[in-house]
């Protein structure tokens, strides 16, 4: 009994390309070259990360915009890994005629306003900004399309120091949030 398991074993192992490798190290060797080869490979589907220079741009995203919407919001994560500050200065999107860079502020009367930061953003040195709903935020303005949910867009930052980096906006529905709070009122930032 013991024996012709052993055989069928045996002849199991034969018959498949993977018998060409008699020892095990040979076999955990390629799959395990095989699993690297394919996680290489699959990175930069998983990856929404752009850099430039000492500046890290993290998952640069969108809220859906419905038709004949002039205006659309961008947001991301800006990490600044270097020892002095820089600036984000402009930003371009493909589906706008212009964008800007904005600021969600409460006013002397209590009244949250949104205003163009004319000289930029600064990102300090060894910091992190994060573009978000109610905050900081990119303005897609004049739009030349919608910005349609699970479709993506490209678009670029350009920061003072480090230059300007391509980067695509992945768009989201209409009501998220990405992870964060959902309140920027009716002018789709």
């Amino acid at each position: 009994m013991h024996s012709s398991f052993r055989d069928a074993v045996r002849v199991a192992l034969n018959t498949y390309p993977v018998s060409r490798f008699r020892s095990v190290e040979e076999r955990f060797g390629i799959v395990g070259f095989t699993l690297m080869l394919l996680f290489a490979m699959c990175q930069p589907l998983l990856a929404h990360e752009y850099k430039i220079g000492e500046i890290e741009i993290v998952r640069p995203w969108s809220r859906a915009t419905p038709e004949g919407a002039k205006v659309a919001a961008g947001y991301a994560v800006i990490k600044n890994n270097g020892a002095t500050p820089d600036r984000l200065v402009s930003v371009t999107g493909v589906i706008a005629g212009k964008a800007e860079i904005h600021e969600m502020a409460v006013d002397t009367k209590g009244v949250m306003t949104m205003r163009p930061l004319v000289d930029g953003l600064e990102i300090p040195a060894g910091g992190t900004v994060e573009l978000k709903p109610g905050s900081f935020h990119i303005m897609f303005l004049n739009l030349q399309q919608a910005a349609k949910e699970g479709a993506a867009f490209r678009g670029a930052l350009t920061f003072a120091k480090a230059g300007t980096v391509d980067v695509e906006f992945t768009v989201q529905g209409m009501g998220e949030s990405g992870g964060h709070d959902k309140s920027h009122g009716g002018h789709g930032g």
